[in-house]
């Protein structure tokens, strides 16, 4: 013991910030614990009812007995859908999932360009729908690729992603198609429809 005593005393003062800060780290046990993640959290409740909404006024539109019905059934659509899918973007993002985020994102910017052409007749609104419909297949697939939605919910999505992928390849090439344009992008819209609807049960009932 008497040794041990003629040992120099460490000044801690006198060593770099670097050593110091080092010796914090070691001496701190809150330094190794994992990092805190918002992964319980849900998303905000609005979401899953902006995309309900959504869908069913989308749906509703393609039948509207007019154009000015249409317009607005669309118009309502798309701001509903453009709002739940920022909500489940914010929450993906704080939940870091990148995929997913981007995905809502993506499909966001496609949205905005197929309410866009809302209040237009439906030969006008022709190629901002082929860029939205673009848009929304590439959002569909960032959104489904991930072991996230349930099954069911991806393989549809995969399915309208094609179907819009379709779509778009056709209009770029010259076709001229319109948003109630049959075979495509006519029938497509199930598919998309059951694919928000399932992203809307996703959200009342799985934690991430």
């Amino acid at each position: 013991m008497d040794d041990l005593d003629k040992l120099p005393s460490l000044n801690v003062r006198a060593l770099p910030r670097r050593a110091t800060s080092s010796l914090a780290d070691i001496t701190n046990p809150n330094c190794y614990a994992p990092e805190v993640t918002m992964t319980n959290e849900r998303p905000s409740p609005i979401a899953p009812i902006c995309l309900v909404v959504g869908a069913l006024l989308g749906l509703a539109g393609s039948f509207a007995p007019s154009a000015s019905l249409r317009g607005l059934a669309w118009g309502v659509d798309g701001t509903a859908l453009i709002v739940g899918a920022a909500l489940l973007a914010v929450h993906f993002i704080r939940c870091a999932q990148n995929s997913l985020a981007a995905g809502f994102l993506v499909f966001i910017a496609g949205e905005a360009l197929v309410v866009s052409g809302s209040a237009m007749s439906l030969e006008a609104s022709g190629p901002s729908f082929a860029a939205g419909a673009a848009l929304w297949a590439a959002a569909l697939v960032l959104v489904s690729a991930p072991n996230v939605m349930p099954m069911a919910v991806r393989v549809l999505g995969f399915v309208a992603a094609l179907l819009f992928a379709v779509t778009a390849l056709l209009a770029f090439a010259g076709r001229a198609l319109t948003p109630l344009s049959e075979p495509l992008p006519f029938f497509a819209y199930p598919f998309l429809v059951l694919t928000m609807c399932g992203w809307a049960w996703w959200c009342r009932r799985a934690r991430l």
